[in-house]
């Protein structure tokens, strides 16, 4: 699968794909991407808070009730009668009154599916994490790849203007000109350069699992899927882990707060106890009972808890907005970017035009060389923004797809 990745990146640049997959052209494949998530240090630790809160379950189930077993030894010594051994052992255990233990069970279960929530939520942030980071190094890839052609386009026009100089048809003022126009492309390749060259590192070092092309891989068109925009934005607030913790988080909050105002009413402890005293001559055996009594102590944490069930609503409210607020401005976003791209690809149209009707003009005599140097300069601006336009776009319909789970999220 690798190595199909890493040829399909390769020939990417002759590579014509078909609007409904131009989209995925430019990414890498899901079955590659799900393994490096699964790889991710912040997924493997909520990998292993699952089995925390499997633990922390299986405790609740059980209960914290456990037997306790005391005893004394003594020796007494009684004038005019002599010295006599004496113990007493007592064998206890405290009994969950009724209602507790459901409570505790149901704390656990949501406790478990808690954890997985935020597991899969991590999973959800790397997702993100590696499409920003790998957009950061496709877009920094055609901006090189920009910056190189005008680079090219510029050394070729330094050696026809010396070899026109050298014929008395162009002034050296012409080869200055042109000369520092070259400079100034050659420049901009070199700052291009390590800019995809920041970006490859740092994707490399945050996702040390994913094989790279030696070249970014060209950025495709950005497309809606075929689920649309207004189901996307759906999606993402039904299938958000993040929402699923928080509400889950709400409702453990209130299970806690009904054990705490149950455990207002202290557990009993029931026992068995045997003595012996008098070396023997006095010996019997009995129940034990204890009972705690509950006051201000046991209402204050009752009281605490119900403030924290309530602060636990709040907030799951206060995140099921957020999540709806950044998918419905995602939307907006992406609408409006995909219209600034499509404006910026008229641009470079128009751009190109002029620029190819320039050189023509400036081969025949009839421009000057800088007003042709000038519209090569408009033309690349022109195609940067370009890139740039669709780059941001194809941004957002991949963090959308990502939030709706439609693409490396199940």
């Amino acid at each position: 699968m690798n190595w199909a990745w890493l040829l399909m990146a390769g020939t990417a640049a002759c590579a014509i794909a078909v609007p409904a997959q131009a989209q995925d052209a430019d990414l890498p494949p899901p079955e590659l991407v799900n393994g490096v998530l699964d790889a991710q240090p912040g997924v493997k630790a909520a990998m292993a808070r699952i089995d925390g809160a499997d633990a922390e379950a299986e405790a609740l189930r059980r209960g914290p009730n456990e037997i306790t077993a005391q005893g004394t030894l003594s020796r007494r010594n009684v004038d005019r009668e002599g010295s006599y051994v004496e113990y007493d052992a007592t064998v206890s255990r405290p009994f969950r009154l009724p209602g507790k233990a459901a409570l505790d069970r149901r704390a656990g279960v949501l406790g478990v599916d808690i954890a997985r929530n935020r597991m899969e939520d991590a999973r959800h942030q790397s997702a993100l994490a590696l499409g920003g980071l790998w957009y950061d190094w496709v877009l920094a890839g055609e901006l090189l790849r920009n910056a190189s052609a005008l680079a090219t386009n510029q050394q070729a026009l330094v050696a026809a203007t010396r070899r026109r100089v050298q014929l008395r048809d162009a002034a050296e003022l012409d080869f200055q000109q042109v000369s520092a126009a070259s400079a100034l492309a050659e420049a901009q390749v070199a700052d291009a350069a390590a800019s995809r060259d920041r970006a490859r590192a740092l994707l490399e070092a945050h996702f040390p699992d994913l094989p790279l092309p030696v070249e970014p891989p060209r950025l495709a068109d950005p497309t809606v899927p075929p689920e649309g925009l207004r189901e996307l934005q759906r999606l993402v607030v039904a299938r958000s882990h993040e929402i699923a913790a928080a509400v889950g988080t709400a409702e453990r909050q209130d299970v806690l707060a009904r054990r705490a105002r149950a455990d207002r009413f202290a557990d009993p402890s029931l026992g068995v106890r045997v003595f012996s005293e008098r070396s023997g001559q006095e010996q019997g055996a009995g129940l034990y009972v204890s009972l705690p009594l509950g006051g201000g102590h046991r209402r204050a944490l009752a009281d605490q808890a119900s403030a924290l069930a309530g602060a636990a609503q709040a907030e799951s409210t206060v995140v099921e907005r957020e999540i709806a607020g950044n998918a419905a401005a995602d939307v907006a976003e992406f609408r409006a970017r995909q219209m600034a791209w499509q404006a910026s690809r008229t641009s470079v149209e128009r751009a190109e035009q002029g620029a190819s009707l320039a050189a023509r003009g400036q081969e025949l005599g009839a421009i000057d060389l800088a007003d042709r140097l000038y519209a090569d300069r408009q033309a690349n601006e022109a195609r940067a923004q370009e890139l740039t336009a669709r780059a941001a776009a194809a941004r957002l319909i991949l963090k959308l797809r990502i939030d709706s789970h439609t693409l490396w999220i199940d």
